[in-house]
């Protein structure tokens, strides 16, 4: 059983819990269909950037059992995304995971996938941030961490703009990002050097001319970082204040997005495995390197701008959804009272959350002068983590008031969140004691900060919102009764 109730339209939580007389509640602005929210998310996704920054040490742990990994990933994303598209749908809100699970699972359950969020939200910008100087390389050499923290400035400023304006921009740089990716594969698959078995029976390079099996058990090990490069495609449910119609919408985003970019990504790392010169060459992870030999410099150079352009799109995209998470967790009074005021504060001009949006671009700056090897294992681990709290919400999304409400629903229920919660599990048992050990001090952390400070003020903080979609009425309003009020944990 949550703790859900309905409260007054004119008194919502984030009112009560700054002391305002005001009757309205801070609210983003919806300008955005299926199409702005796929780039947009798509974007998220960032496939070059994963597939030219984060993929390469895929290349070096499981040699040509990358792409074996990451078409597992995927089939793990397949469910992970159906159980978005439902949840997404059913309580469409910014504050994503922890608004679905808090909803229907709740406050402590959503305050946990929220810190879980919040790792992610702090972390990856940086990680991909941080690629971009190795790729201007060949246009100009750069300094790795004051490039990779201009270009989390650069995401700060444009995240303050109006998100239509942004869904354009980002959509020219992720044509740009596709085009370097289809490069990459049409050379690797013109040069291709070994055969196709390799994709199935996997293999590493061990030195002096030998090659080592690549195990199941390293596959599985490898699935948290693989399910890390697909990671992306919920950015839809992120969305779901800004986008028209979002109980029909955010669902279409988030398939449409899955597929589009484990093609962008899976092809690609397809033809790079087999195109590269020897296993040696595969390890190092020299995409960049390999592209030049297929080709020429020039073409080098310009697949290296066209990454280098995509790791930009991919802090933009990223700034502009972690603000949004920022943004409801103040709205839901996760904070002290002048923390929220501040954080929920929405620009009139543009109608960003400016402030959130200055708390995660600035502080990611800064995190790109810290060594983040370590943090990236622990990012993967959080995104597992809260795909097995999304899973289990998925679980119990049909029971009560929820099972009655519209949204898209996912065929094989109960099944596909069962199973997806059992399998990512057991990747979780499978990854290093180090990143278990510094997720779990975390999370702990975090729960210490619930009872310690917002389980004894429940009344006015971590109180859940969900604002109602006009266009789609529940239940109650479709029968002629009066509006609803928004949903409130």
């Amino acid at each position: 059983m949550t703790d859900t109730h309905r409260i007054p339209a004119a008194r919502a939580p984030e009112q009560v819990a700054h002391g305002s007389t005001e009757g309205k509640s801070p609210r983003l602005t919806r300008s955005i269909g299926v199409v702005g929210g796929t780039l947009l998310t798509l974007s998220c996704l960032t496939p070059a950037s994963s597939l030219f920054v984060i993929v390469p040490d895929s290349f070096a742990t499981l040699g040509t059992g990358t792409a074996l990994t990451i078409a597992v990933a995927a089939l793990l994303c397949v469910g992970v995304a159906f159980t978005y598209s439902e949840l997404g749908t059913l309580i469409p809100s910014s504050g994503g995971e922890y608004a679905m699970v808090g909803t229907l699972m709740g406050r402590l359950a959503g305050w946990l996938v929220f810190v879980l969020s919040l790792i992610v939200v702090m972390i990856v910008p940086p990680i991909i941030a941080l690629g971009t100087a190795d790729y201007l390389a060949p246009i100009v050499p750069l300094d790795p961490q004051y490039t990779a923290a201009g270009v989390m400035l650069l995401a700060t400023a444009m995240g303050l703009l109006d998100l239509r304006a942004n869904a354009w921009i980002t959509g020219i740089f992720l044509l740009l990002e596709i085009v370097a990716c289809a490069v990459v594969a049409f050379l690797g698959f013109t040069h291709t050097n070994r055969s196709a078995s390799v994709l199935v029976h996997p293999v590493i390079d061990a030195g002096h001319g030998h090659t080592t099996a690549i195990t199941a058990g390293l596959i599985v090990t490898g699935l948290a970082t693989a399910l890390f490069i697909l990671q992306g495609f919920s950015t839809a449910v992120y969305l779901a204040e800004e986008m028209d119609n979002p109980r029909r919408n955010v669902s279409r985003t988030v398939l449409w997005t899955l597929g589009i970019g484990v093609a962008v990504v899976l092809i690609p790392v397809v033809a790079i495995t087999l195109g590269a010169p020897d296993l040696a060459t595969l390890g190092a992870g020299d995409v960049a390197g390999m592209v030049e030999s297929w080709s020429n410099s020039g073409v080098g150079a310009f697949v290296s701008l066209c990454i280098a352009l995509a790791i930009i799109n991919a802090a933009i995209v990223m700034v502009i959804q972690n603000s949004r998470v920022v943004f409801c967790s103040a709205r839901d009074a996760a904070w002290p009272n002048p923390v929220n005021r501040v954080f929920s504060h929405v620009g009139r001009r543009f109608g960003s959350p400016w402030a959130a949006t200055l708390g995660v671009g600035v502080p990611g700056a800064a995190l790109c002068f810290v060594n983040l090897d370590t943090l990236s294992e622990v990012t993967g681990v959080a995104v597992a983590a809260m795909y097995v709290f999304v899973a289990l919400g998925a679980l119990v999304s049909r029971r009560e008031a929820h099972k009655h409400r519209p949204a898209w629903r996912m065929p094989l229920w109960p099944v596909v969140p069962a199973l997806l919660v059992m399998v990512l599990a057991w990747v979780l048992f499978q990854q290093s004691t180090k990143s278990l050990v510094i997720t779990g001090a975390i999370v702990a952390g975090a729960a210490v900060y619930w009872a310690c400070y917002l389980r004894p003020r429940q009344d006015t903080h971590w109180v859940i919102t969900v604002p109602e979609d006009e266009q789609a009425p529940d239940a109650r309003t479709a029968r002629g009764d009066e509006p609803a009020a928004p949903v409130s944990v």
